[in-house]
């Protein structure tokens, strides 16, 4: 699996990850989650440059020109809910794309990881380009859990998994467990985990901090 950390060369994506991680600005739920969609139209973009184009003759007042328009058709998939402003950035990009939904959950209080997943509205994926968005990815159990739930859904011509921070255990484990063609994409891949499965430095739970404690 490929890793795309877009954090390895700077852009003003650095200013809004920034904002996202100081304690101070998090107190604004409004902007935390308009940063968070910003991100989400950046790595859009990123993206788009791997997909696949073909060529199409566009006609104008004035003439025709042949442009390079993309030849895939792309899927949306988030993990709710913290997944859900980070998606927002991805629609404004890929405007016509199917989108799909999943719940995945970790479960507070168990002494090991546990991750709880049920509820799956998704559109076909065989053949598609599925872009699987999860703000914040550290071991990479939800997404793997994710994953297992599509499998009855079409196999994807290349999956995308994109999150704003990455922990380097999570990046691991689905480098050692995705078994389909899949690429990682993140803005920053932190120091580690913590005794609770959290980022460090990390940003903090970033479904609260959208929406509010659950």
């Amino acid at each position: 699996m490929i890793v795309r950390n877009l954090g390895d060369h700077p852009s003003i994506a650095n200013q809004y990850l920034a904002e996202l991680r100081n304690p101070e600005r998090q107190t604004n739920r409004h902007q935390f989650r308009r940063n968070l969609a910003r991100l989400g139209a950046i790595m859009a973009y990123e993206i788009s440059k791997e997909l696949t184009y073909h060529a199409e003759v566009v006609s104008t007042p004035l003439g025709k020109k042949s442009m390079m328009l993309p030849a895939a058709d792309v899927v949306l998939l988030t993990v709710m809910r913290a997944g859900l402003p980070f998606l927002e950035g991805f629609q404004e990009v890929f405007e016509q794309a199917d989108t799909g939904f999943v719940g995945a959950f970790r479960v507070e209080g168990a002494q090991e990881l546990k991750i709880q997943a049920g509820y799956v509205a998704v559109p076909n994926l065989a053949g598609k380009r599925v872009i699987l968005i999860d703000t914040m990815l550290a071991t990479g159990k939800s997404l793997a859990e994710v994953l297992r739930l599509l499998k009855g859904h079409g196999a994807p011509a290349h999956l995308y998994l994109a999150s704003v921070i990455a922990a380097p255990e999570g990046v691991k484990f689905l480098q050692e467990t995705v078994t389909v063609p899949a690429s990682l994409w993140t803005f920053s891949i932190d120091e580690r985990l913590n005794d609770q499965f959290y980022i460090v430095p990390g940003l903090g739970d970033a479904g609260d901090l959208s929406f509010g404690e659950k």
